[in-house]
C-alpha cells in the first residue's frame, strides 16, 4: 500500500475548475498514464520514472509529489498543491 502524501495535490484534469484530489504516488502514476493531456514532455518523463521508484522503495513520496507538481505545471494543468 502507498503511503498518502504529505498534502494532496487537486488537479483540473478534465476541465478548469473541476479538481481531482491526487494524494498518493499510485493515483498520480494513473493520472498520468491515462488522464494527462500531452503524450510527452521532460517533466512528464522524469515524473514517472521517479513514481516508479517510489513504488519500488527506491525514492520517498515527497519526490513524487514534486514531480507530480512539475509534470502538471509542464502540462499546463490548473493545480492546487
Amino acid at each position: 500500500m502507498q503511503a498518502p502524501w504529505s498534502k494532496p495535490v487537486l488537479i483540473a484534469l478534465e476541465e478548469p475548475g473541476q479538481y481531482v484530489t491526487i494524494d498518493n504516488t499510485q493515483a498520480a502514476s494513473w493520472a498520468m498514464i491515462e488522464d494527462w493531456p500531452t503524450e510527452d514532455g521532460a517533466a512528464l518523463d522524469q515524473a514517472l520514472l521517479i513514481c516508479a521508484d517510489v513504488i519500488k522503495g527506491k525514492r520517498t513520496s515527497e519526490d513524487a509529489r514534486k514531480a507530480f507538481i512539475a509534470a502538471a505545471v509542464e502540462a499546463g494543468l490548473e493545480i492546487n498543491a
